[in-house]
């Protein structure tokens, strides 16, 4: 029995089951990648330069291109690495502190999209006092809690898995350093780790769904008492990027992580992760910029001064 003291390096095994693919895979995901970052660069980059767009939508929104940024960088590069020169190794440092990272941006992903909830409810259902009420400094605590509860739920289970002795192999069934893939090449009882991976998706996953959704049958309610079809019609065009983003992270969340065993199944789904991945923060800038006039009217106005 080798201690995880002992194990000094793992090996990523990527897409073995591809062998004749890895260029493709490698081509497909490299352009996906390079796009969501440019994507998400020019959305802060914009709300940033323009002073029309520093309101509280689009502080939330920069703060999740922000996100999507750091998300895309801690695997997709590894993972590009891995199809292309064929580089396996990862330390066993920089395979927890990667574990660690891709946790972190999931937890603080859902607790920015709760956060952008509450700004559409109190934006609808208080708009007289939506000023007062999502100030500068009410914004700044929010995103500063989003991030916080990402950094410190993530926390315990990754130290956890880090004390795990690693004796069964080195050799990691996935593109990156994917917690369930770690977990199943320790030796000891996985049950506490399981354990509480489960509470605290709780806390992560369906404690910040069931505030949006609290904040959403909200917002339908005032919706619905609004007398004139234009009036409903434009209170509900504020939240629909919004809302569609969240269908599409919950969805994939859910389909991905949290069907029945997906902890304990011996082959993972990596080209559907890989997917959430890279896709999700591909079409994030892409929904908001095609659904709002004002990130539109921005990003032409640079396009003109560019030109």
């Amino acid at each position: 029995m080798v201690n995880h003291t002992s194990v000094t390096e793992f090996l990523i095994l990527g897409f073995p089951e591809f062998p004749d693919l890895q260029i493709h895979l490698f081509t497909f995901f490299s352009l996906l990648y390079l796009m969501a970052i440019l994507g998400n660069l020019l959305v802060v980059c914009i709300i940033c330069v323009d002073r029309q767009l520093h309101i509280p939508m689009y502080f939330f929104l920069a703060n999740l291109s922000a996100l999507d940024i750091c998300t895309l960088t801690s695997i997709v590069p590894k993972m590009l690495a891995i199809l292309l020169a064929k580089n396996h190794n990862i330390s066993f440092v920089g395979c927890i502190v990667q574990m660690y990272c891709y946790t972190v941006c999931i937890d603080t992903e859902f607790a920015l999209l709760t956060a952008m909830a509450y700004d559409r409810y109190v934006a609808i259902c208080n708009p007289l006092r939506y000023l007062n009420i999502m100030n500068k400094r009410a914004c700044a605590i929010l995103a500063a809690a989003s991030w916080t509860v990402g950094l410190v739920e993530s926390l315990p289970h990754n130290i956890i898995v880090s004390q795990f002795p690693f004796c069964v192999s080195n050799v990691i069934n996935h593109f990156f350093c994917e917690m369930a893939a770690l977990v199943k090449l320790s030796g000891s009882d996985t049950s506490i780790i399981q354990t509480m991976n489960y509470i605290l998706g709780l806390f992560s996953v369906f404690l910040p769904f069931l505030l949006t959704l609290a904040s959403y049958m909200f917002i339908i309610s005032t919706i619905l008492k609004i007398r004139s079809s234009k009036g409903k019609s434009k209170a509900f065009s504020t939240c629909t990027s919004h809302l569609t983003v969240i269908l599409l992270a919950y969805g994939t969340i859910i389909g991905v992580y949290m069907h029945p065993g997906s902890m304990d199944s011996a082959d993972p789904n990596k080209l559907p992760i890989a997917m959430y991945i890279v896709t999700l923060p591909l079409l994030n800038p892409v929904i908001y910029s095609l659904r709002s006039k004002e990130l539109k009217v921005a990003l032409k106005k640079v396009i003109i001064k560019a030109h």
